[in-house]
């Protein structure tokens, strides 16, 4: 009888972590794709974009941006690699998602998050970015966001608040975290690591602080559900404990 109520259970867990798996898989999906972009919905309100930057380093990546969405109002975290990628973005938002796009903010000053900006910037879009962001892009002769902000901004698209806050050094000098309280999605951009990433492009790093920029994330948003990195695969807060990990002994 041990044995056939081992079974039992074992059948049930098993059963149980299936299903999981399934609602997860059903609740991502691919709403739109072509090579160079795809968007992929997470939840009702909130979708991953993707584009491709090519590099000398690392060939050909794959690039993650943040859609919040409510009602007929969006706010985009990272613009994607390039115009033509940022073009389609724009143009599915409208006439896909029937929404307007309230503003979009560079995370950092890196191409993978501003590389499509003057699309933006000819759609009459608002663009925000933390004010160490415009200084080193435009040191690096890169198009430059609109408006500034120094540590925190807070920007809206219909009901949903998105936080942007400066917690330290990481990646590099200046990169930011924006999150959505009520949707308990984060996108940590190139400051989080995907699971089993590893360090990266670290050019303009601080590896010796970048765990504890990432512990402040932690502490101050411990209900995520969602959490977005910059390359990579979308996860929970395990992707903040992983990148802790990785840049502990730094």
């Amino acid at each position: 009888m041990k044995s056939l109520s081992k079974i039992l259970f074992l059948s049930s867990a098993l059963l149980f972590f299936s299903c999981t798996s399934q609602k997860k898989a059903q609740k991502a999906k691919v709403v739109y794709k072509t090579d160079n972009l795809s968007v992929i919905q997470l939840s009702d309100d909130i979708y991953q974009h993707v584009s491709y930057l090519s590099t000398d380093s690392f060939g050909k990546v794959e690039c993650n941006g943040m859609i919040v969405k409510d009602g007929n109002e969006t706010v985009i975290l990272d613009t994607p690699t390039n115009d033509k990628s940022t073009e389609e973005l724009i143009s599915w938002i409208k006439n896909t998602l029937h929404s307007k796009v309230n503003a979009v903010v560079a995370t950092h000053f890196h191409d993978d998050c501003l590389g499509g900006l003057k699309e933006f910037d000819k759609n009459n879009i608002p663009s925000y970015a933390n004010n160490k962001t415009i200084e080193l892009a435009k040191k690096a002769g890169a198009h430059v966001p609109g408006h500034g902000f120094n540590d925190t901004i807070t920007l809206n698209a219909g009901k949903h608040k998105i936080l942007v806050k400066y917690f330290g050094e990481g990646h590099t000098k200046d990169n930011v975290v924006a999150y959505v309280p009520d949707e308990k999605a984060m996108f940590g951009g190139c400051l989080i690591k995907e699971i089993d990433a590893t360090k990266g492009y670290l050019g303009d790093a601080n590896v010796h602080t970048w765990s504890q920029t990432v512990e402040k994330v932690k502490a101050q948003y411990p209900d995520a559900k969602i959490v977005m990195p910059g390359h990579g695969e979308v996860g929970g807060k395990e992707l903040l404990d992983y990148t802790i990990r990785l840049f502990k002994n730094n």
